[in-house]
């Protein structure tokens, strides 16, 4: 692990992301809508020749929708050999975390969570969520 994570923001929430689970950033132009598709699926796009779904996060974390900006971006992650988009408030920052400013996250966290928090960290004055990518997509089948 080498340490860079992606920065983002959903709502208030200030999290980030290994840099290794990263494809790219795109900006939102908005999304194909599935019928039938889990809450916290906002749709498909075509990203790299193939058609990826797009979890809104702000849905998954049970945030109230808003109207999306310039500023929302979507992640594109790779987790199990699945690629999947993360739909974002804003995403604008890399950053190094040294292994030292990251912990285990409160219990109270970590139970209420539904297990999308790993852990926190601290960088420069900010406490940062780092989420568990697999467990904020979840079991669904979403390709």
């Amino acid at each position: 692990m080498n340490g860079l994570h992606v920065v983002f923001k959903v709502g208030d929430g200030i999290y980030a992301l290994s840099a290794e689970e990263v494809l790219q950033l795109e900006a939102f132009e908005g999304v194909t809508p599935v019928p039938g598709a889990p809450h916290h699926v906002a749709g498909v796009v075509q990203s790299r020749g193939r058609v990826v779904p797009v979890v809104d996060l702000r849905a998954r974390f049970r945030l109230p929708a808003i109207e999306r900006t310039m500023d929302s971006r979507i992640i594109l992650v790779t987790v199990e050999d699945r690629v999947v988009g993360l739909l974002v408030d804003s995403a604008r920052e890399v950053i190094t975390l040294p292994p030292s400013e990251i912990t285990a996250p409160p219990r109270l966290v970590a139970e209420r969570s539904d297990g999308f928090v790993r852990s926190v960290a601290r960088a420069s004055g900010r406490l940062l969520m780092l989420i568990d990518t697999r467990n904020v997509i979840g079991g669904e089948p979403l390709q």
